[in-house]
């Protein structure tokens, strides 16, 4: 940990118990954690995308050395059963066993996909996350969610397979593209709409931006939140609330990426549209007010983010991925919504027209 570095954070799943570092600058403490494995007879691997093999190569040397290192192409189009194969054929060839660890050094696709082939191959074997992108860092790194998107949908396919460490470096946000790190906020200011209206407050008053000084502090805040929910609900297995909450602005986001084509819209900025629809679907129902909706939608702008689609979708295939997403429960659209700003719930029982009204506010047609 550097000196003015947040504090480690445990995340509390028992024997799948683990903690994430922050710091800016953790090369030399993910070397050392490398060196460990490597003194217990233990096989490493790496994976990580195009542009971090690039963007961060002396990093990848400094922490990793020669370690064997796959790199597929950047962005949201890597997560499919195609690539998932190549991976485990990776591990195959470089003969790692049920001891052996692989490092996702990466956004959330990379972390994603590596996730879900650590805990395919030989049944499951260990990772660690190295998230470089800021919503990464907030959200997809943390919690064992892994997965790739099929046809029918994004994430479909999946598995819980927590990590053993994760390593939040915000030095690496340093050359982390203005919209990326824009796509990072839009999971940022969810996390403050679903459990934190102090944080979401703040964002208003003063929007964050790439080397903010209070760049760590916020993101710690949003592991925080992410790993209460996920301890309480690790599996999703509460009937209503629980791990699903994280979802807010998910259900209309998941549907915008798949219908547009995945990589047409940042996963970030498909939230970001997704947090306007569910702010107005939360006032449409009677739990905000006009003038709250109104703050969500001022803050994601603030933060350069989409407040509506870039060219109108068919609302009638919106509503169809919608009800395709893997949140939904016995072929009915399950919403997260906002019962003041700061507080959200589960609904399943938002009519079919008020759900399509809300993909028509964002410029469905």
């Amino acid at each position: 940990m550097t000196p003015s570095s947040p504090p480690p954070l445990t995340v509390n799943l028992q024997e799948r118990s683990y903690v994430i570092e922050f710091g800016a600058g953790l090369g030399e403490p993910i070397a050392a954690r490398v060196r460990a494995l490597q003194s217990e007879g233990r096989r490493l691997a790496v994976v990580t995308d195009s542009h971090v093999a690039v963007k961060q190569r002396k990093a990848l040397r400094e922490s990793f050395g020669n370690l064997p290192i796959k790199v597929v192409a950047a962005g949201e189009n890597s997560k499919t059963l195609a690539v998932f194969g190549s991976l485990l054929d990776f591990f195959a060839a470089e003969k790692l066993d049920r001891a052996s660890v692989v490092f996702a050094v990466g956004g959330g696709v990379i972390g994603d996909l590596t996730g879900f082939a650590a805990a395919s191959y030989l049944r499951g074997i260990d990772y660690y996350q190295v998230p470089t992108s800021l919503l990464a860092m907030v959200d997809s790194s943390v919690g064992g969610k892994t997965g790739i998107n099929l046809k029918a949908g994004k994430n479909l396919a999946g598995a819980f397979h927590q990590p053993r460490g994760v390593y939040v470096d915000t030095a690496l946000l340093r050359t982390l593209p203005r919209s990326e790190f824009a796509a990072g906020m839009a999971e940022v200011i969810k996390s403050g709409l679903l459990a934190d209206v102090k944080l979401f407050e703040e964002l208003e008053r003063t929007p964050a931006a790439p080397g903010d000084s209070r760049l760590a502090g916020i993101v710690r805040r949003c592991c925080e939140i992410k790993a209460q929910v996920v301890e309480a609900d690790e599996r999703e297995l509460a009937p209503e609330g629980g791990r699903a909450l994280l979802n807010l602005g998910h259900t209309f986001g998941h549907a915008i990426e798949r219908v547009a084509g995945y990589g047409t819209y940042l996963h970030g900025e498909g939230v970001a549209i997704g947090l306007c629809a569910a702010a107005m679907l939360s006032r449409e129902l009677g739990l905000i007010t006009s003038t709250d909706e109104a703050r969500v939608k001022k803050a994601v702008s603030a933060h350069r983010l989409p407040v509506r689609l870039r060219k109108p979708l068919k609302a009638e295939g919106l509503m169809a991925a919608a009800a395709a997403d893997k949140k939904a429960r016995a072929g009915q659209r399950r919403f997260v919504v906002l019962t003041r700003l700061g507080v959200a719930e589960t609904r399943s029982d938002v009519p079919a027209e008020l759900a399509e009204a809300c993909f028509r506010a964002v410029g469905a047609k």
